[in-house]
């Protein structure tokens, strides 16, 4: 005869697995007798749980990305001003996320006038309501935008900018020029946005934005010591890591995936088609960029490729949801030509220093790019090139202008520029007190 133990203890074994089962039945039972409209909402909250977990996480990669800037302005510059390049691209965030919580927040997406927003959003109050689907995540997602901008003239005035004049300007980029231009753009009540003006992920808002600024930066600066000779021909001054900058370019290429597929603001199908086009211009740009390169100096240069990938970037953010795949692969394209003839134009015709190219890759790409989408528009989408044109236009017009005057102020009251002697030795010591390779310090003659 067979022990009952054996048989009990098998049983048992069924039970969690028959209460599941039971468990399971009544929930499909519950589903069977739920009204549409209860379905319905836990759909709609389980889609609002996506989108923000989606945002979210776009709003790291974002973030991340101010790493990228940091190693590609270190790696594109000299040893001697490596802690200093790493301070500015860490402050600049913080001192920009301080004022667009006081500020630029509600000067840029509250309501107002087509002009500026000025009802809601300061100092936090009010701020999760402005897109309230997403809370609080709308406005991180946005604040890592200004940072972007912020962060692009930092290379631009590199090697010879006071550090506390720098901070100044960021927090009046963030708190101010950037909030104000954005309004017209991304806001439902601004001027161009009712115009019909495309600007997706921000080709205009954010990269002209920041290149304009830093073109009006480099101006008021001067060239760096050395820079150019006494005939007034350009002289190079290689960085001293190109390593260093590459790895910050991948990781720009990464967070681009965040930039870009995270403006949709859900958890859709077109994350993946903004993907497509974002990685397609990318790619377009570093080989347009090598085989221009290649041809103007008879070698395929790393730095001019690597200004490419992001020349490709910037110029397609602006359609990356509307332009067609082979649209994106011409917008690209063309983008990393036209960096490496901008950066020689704005080195040896305008006489502007400018070390990392930044106003190549962000002012002029971003144009570029924010007029050519025009052309490769997917059908069914729809926009005049006279108000893209006019968009562009209004952008350097205020960039670069309130840009201009912004550092015309500091320089007056702070002063931009430090000391000659200061120059020369590199901005780590005298600034910061640190040396980003003790023992490696070089010291520059002209």
């Amino acid at each position: 005869m067979t022990p009952t133990r054996p048989r009990l203890a098998t049983a048992r074994r069924f039970i969690p697995a028959l209460i599941l089962a039971l468990l399971c039945l009544s929930g499909l039972a519950f589903a069977a007798d739920t009204p549409s409209e209860t379905a319905a909402s836990v759909k709609t909250s389980l889609q609002n749980a996506l989108n923000i977990v989606w945002v979210a996480v776009a709003a790291f990669l974002v973030f991340f990305m101010q790493a990228g800037f940091a190693m590609v302005e270190t790696g594109f510059t000299r040893a001697k001003n490596a802690c200093n390049i790493m301070m500015k691209n860490l402050m600049d965030f913080a001192a920009g996320t301080v004022v667009w919580f006081a500020v630029g927040f509600g000067l840029m997406f509250s309501a107002g006038n087509g002009f500026v927003g000025f009802t809601s959003g300061f100092f936090g109050s009010g701020a999760d309501a402005v897109n309230p689907q997403l809370g609080w995540t709308y406005w991180i997602f946005q604040c890592v935008f200004a940072g972007t901008a912020a962060t692009i003239v930092s290379g631009a005035m590199a090697e010879r900018t006071r550090f506390t004049s720098y901070l100044l300007a960021s927090a009046a980029i963030c708190a101010l020029i950037y909030p104000i231009s954005g309004h017209w753009f991304w806001s439902e009540s601004g001027w161009l946005a009712k115009m019909g003006y495309i600007d997706f992920a921000g080709s205009t808002v954010v990269h002209s934005c920041g290149g304009w600024i830093a073109l009006a930066g480099a101006i008021a600066l001067g060239p760096r010591l050395g820079k150019y000779g006494p005939d007034g021909r350009s002289k190079a001054i290689p960085g001293h890591n190109i390593p260093l900058a590459a790895l910050g370019v991948f990781i720009l290429w990464f967070g681009w995936f965040g930039f870009n597929p995270g403006s949709t603001l859900s958890a859709d199908a077109s994350i993946g088609y903004i993907a497509l086009t974002t990685n397609l211009a990318a790619a377009a740009g570093a080989l347009a960029a090598m085989f221009a390169s290649w041809i103007r100096s008879r070698k395929p240069d790393v730095s001019m490729t690597l200004n490419g990938v992001l020349a490709g970037l910037v110029a397609v953010t602006a359609g990356c949801k509307d332009v067609t795949p082979l649209g994106a692969l011409v917008i690209g394209g063309v983008a990393g030509v036209l960096v490496v003839a901008s950066v020689e134009f704005v080195d040896k015709v305008l006489c502007v220093d400018d070390p990392v190219g930044a106003v190549s890759v962000h002012g002029v790409c971003g144009a570029w790019g924010s007029l050519a989408l025009v052309f490769f528009l997917k059908p069914g989408s729809a926009a005049a090139l006279g108000v893209q044109l006019l968009g562009v236009a209004c952008m350097f017009a205020w960039a670069f202008g309130a840009g201009s005057v912004m550092f015309f102020i500091l320089k007056r009251l702070v002063g931009l520029r430090v000391p000659r002697d200061e120059e020369l030795r590199g901005l780590d010591i005298p600034e910061h007190g640190n040396e980003a390779y003790p023992g490696f310090q070089v010291f520059t003659t002209v």
